[in-house]
């Protein structure tokens, strides 16, 4: 794992060794155990990279490296999981060492680029020069694991793993895309390929991108895609039983770990007591002939703690466990470090936990295995299994009815809600309801599927943006749109798989395990098993109302399924709680009229008003608010 920046200048102008220095510096904690930088005038292309080293400790897996003959120079991010086997594809090589790096530049060098990113299995990004053709190859893995930006600031093409190193070159430009604010405010995150910055932009997830002098503009390739996937397994369902799919699915989920607990440093794994993280440490557990490092945070609140869920999992299945009971103002601690951790506005508040236990780990370990993706693939959210059991019927009632039921609940207060809903004697699923019964006030009023998808995730105050929006036509915004022919949760699933779980979720993993020098690795995201849940109809996956049935299945081989069987919840903080309380001078500097109207970005009144609201507790703005002032407190840090 490691991190990499560079630039191709077409123009006159050539970058100094001292800039390119700065734009290392700028992600070392991508790599703080080597730095190497790579420059040829001519062309005027420049390659930097930052080390974590995990294979090949040695200087044989210096980067940028070089390909055997010369012809190619690599700067590369992640790991190839199955790079011992492409080995033995390749007759004749005398390998320098035992990098996975090296055996990319071998592949390449004998197949090409894009035969070699067909055959790789694992998490990656690169940019390989090719001192031939005097042509420059950006590539990204098929899920979009690892970052990777780019874009031209006028003869400059800039690209990188991270935002803060483009910066250090003289020919960047700060300038704000208003329409990528928009999203950000109405997702809590910034959706590919658009980045924060006009003209700068994210690598689509399994393509690479070509450019030369003579073609700025660049070749772009898809070499796998997600609607591929899902239109190929919609057209080549899996035939056999649901047991046959629970075995394969473990055959397939068993390879993946063992591939991925290949490392030459000290492993572990996150575990929160949920299906997919027990699912993961128990088959890491039964590989090993020794106790796995597990890492678990909790916290005192117990509508969020799930390390006690965990330790009992850890201790049933013999890890060597460590749980961080944190507080307050050990979370509290982590707020001012997300704008650097974060080069562009993100708000996913399961950011500050997802630190903590990175950070925890790293004491003890170099690399992590995580169970994230699990509920996009295997129909794991609430959402799923809440529209599967009454959209049909839900959708039948007339629409007039439901707004007037809708306006109903929301005439009521989030508070007032909650008071009755703690009321209820015996019932203690009901003492945080008046949220719950708000967000499906809020979707109560959707006509399609579409509709209700949009309503589920997008936070807007009174269904409009808060963002002074530039033409949406003229800027070219792009929505990812899943195949035709899935059903309803078919659906919600392909949207989440599009957009929340690469720009989301994988997002919050990378820059919070990153920050503090830790690998994190996901296995059900080997595109052998993507591939092979697009196949798995929807009855299987959510079977006779049980959710990710097959990984259920595959975990009560290990574990007593007493000891998983309990509600969902997130890994979450109570950020709208600590928003009135002890956040509430620090928000108010970021929410105040004079600080928004400085920043000339919004509807100032709007904003005022639904601060007012959640402070009084007649609505939980919470996610809205923290988006805003996420993006007030990352622009502050980054002075603009």
């Amino acid at each position: 794992m490691c991190g990499l920046a560079g630039c191709f200048e077409t123009g006159a102008m050539r970058v100094s060794p001292h800039v390119l220095n700065k734009m290392g510096a700028a992600i070392e904690s991508r790599g703080p155990d080597d730095f190497g930088l790579w420059q040829d005038n001519i062309p005027g292309i420049s390659l930097v990279h930052r080390r974590l080293s995990i294979l090949d400790l040695s200087k044989a897996g210096h980067q940028p490296m070089n390909s055997h003959s010369g012809r190619y120079v690599v700067a590369f991010n992640g790991e190839i999981y199955n790079h011992i086997s492409l080995r033995k594809k390749l007759n004749g090589v005398n390998w320098r060492g035992h990098s996975d790096t090296e055996t990319l530049l071998a592949c390449i060098e004998a197949w090409g680029v894009l035969k070699t990113v067909k055959e790789l299995e694992g998490m990656f990004a690169f940019s390989i020069w090719d001192r031939k053709y005097n042509k420059l190859t950006l590539g990204r893995d098929r899920m979009g694991e690892k970052p990777l930006y780019y874009g031209w600031q006028n003869d400059t093409l800039l690209f990188g793993s991270d935002l803060n190193s483009l910066k250090e070159h003289p020919a960047f430009q700060a300038t704000i895309n208003q329409n990528a604010l928009d999203l950000f405010i109405k997702y809590s995150y910034i959706p590919t390929p658009y980045s924060i910055y006009s003209n700068i932009f994210k690598l689509e997830q399994g393509c690479i991108l070509v450019f030369s002098a003579g073609n700025k503009d660049g070749v772009k390739t898809k070499y796998w895609s997600i609607n591929d996937t899902l239109l190929n397994g919609m057209n080549n369902r899996f035939s056999g039983t649901p047991k046959e799919a629970v075995d394969e699915l473990e055959v397939l989920l068993k390879r993946s770990i063992k591939n991925q607990m290949i490392a030459d440093v000290p492993i572990g794994a996150f575990l929160s007591g949920g299906i997919d993280s027990s699912t993961i440490v128990a088959l890491m557990q039964n590989h090993s002939n020794k106790a796995i490092k597990t890492f678990t945070i909790g916290f005192n609140e117990d509508h969020y703690n799930e390390a006690k869920h965990a330790k009992s999992i850890a201790r049933y299945l013999g890890t060597d466990h460590t749980e961080l009971y944190v507080t307050q103002k050990d979370a509290l601690s982590v707020i001012p470090l997300l704008p650097k951790l974060y080069s562009e506005p993100f708000a996913d508040s399961s950011q500050i936990p997802t630190y903590l236990v990175s950070k925890l780990a790293k004491e003890k370990v170099s690399i992590t295995l995580s169970g994230d993706a699990g509920d996009e693939l295997f129909c794991g959210y609430n959402r799923y299994q809440i529209t599967d059991r009454y959209w049909e019927r839900f959708s039948n009632i007339p629409s007039w009815y439901r707004g007037i039921i809708s306006k109903i609940i929301q005439s009521i207060s989030i508070e007032k809600l909650d008071y009755f809903g703690r009321m209820i004697p015996g019932v203690n699923d009901f003492s945080q309801i008046g949220e719950k019964l708000h967000k499906a006030a809020t979707v109560l009023t959707s006509d399609s599927i579409d509709e209700l998808y949009e309503r589920l995730t997008m936070k807007t105050y009174k269904n409009r943006s808060v963002v002074k929006v530039q033409d949406e036509m003229a800027q070219g915004i792009l929505t990812p749109t899943p195949p035709k022919g899935l059903g309803n949760v078919e659906k919600m699933m392909a949207m989440d798989l599009l957009t929340y779980l690469p720009d989301d979720i994988l997002v919050k993993l990378d820059r919070a395990s990153m920050g503090v020098s830790l690998e994190s690795r996901v296995p059900l995201l080997n595109h052998k098993i993507i591939e092979f849940s697009s196949t798995l109809p929807q009855s299987i996956k959510l079977r006779n109302g049980i959710t990710k049935w097959p990984l259920k299945q595959i975990l009560y081989k290990y574990v007593p399924s007493e000891l998983v069987e309990r509600p969902k919840t997130g890994f979450g903080i109570p950020i709208g709680d600590w928003l009135r309380n002890d956040l509430r001078g620090w928000a108010e500097d970021y929410l105040s009229q004079e600080s928004l109207s400085n920043s000339g970005y919004f509807h100032v009144s709007d904003i005022r008003e639904m601060w007012r609201e959640h402070l009084l507790g007649n609505n939980q703005y919470q996610q809205q608010l923290w988006n805003i002032i996420m993006f007030q407190s990352w622009k502050e840090a980054q002075n603009i």
